[in-house]
C-alpha cells in the first residue's frame, strides 16, 4: 500500500511541476526573436533598390542638398 501511495505522489508531483512549466507565459516568448525579426526587415529593406533610394532620399543626398546648391 505505502509502495503505491509513494509511486503516486511522485508521479503526481511531477506532473504537476510539467504543468505548470508548459502554462508559463513566458515559455514561448523569446526576447532575441523580435531583434532578429527587425534586423532582418532591415536588411531585406536595404538589399532591394527601391529601399537604398529610400534611405538615400531620408538622407537627403540626392534631394534637398542638391536644390539648395544650384543658383
Amino acid at each position: 500500500m505505502i509502495d503505491t501511495f509513494a509511486l503516486a505522489l511522485g508521479h503526481g508531483l511531477l506532473a504537476v511541476a510539467l504543468m505548470r512549466l508548459v502554462l508559463r507565459d513566458g515559455l514561448d516568448v523569446d526576447p532575441l526573436l523580435d531583434d532578429i525579426k527587425s534586423e532582418t526587415a532591415g536588411n531585406r529593406k536595404a538589399a532591394s533598390a527601391l529601399g537604398r533610394n529610400e534611405a538615400r532620399r531620408s538622407r537627403g543626398e540626392h534631394g534637398a542638398k542638391s536644390d539648395e546648391s544650384a543658383p
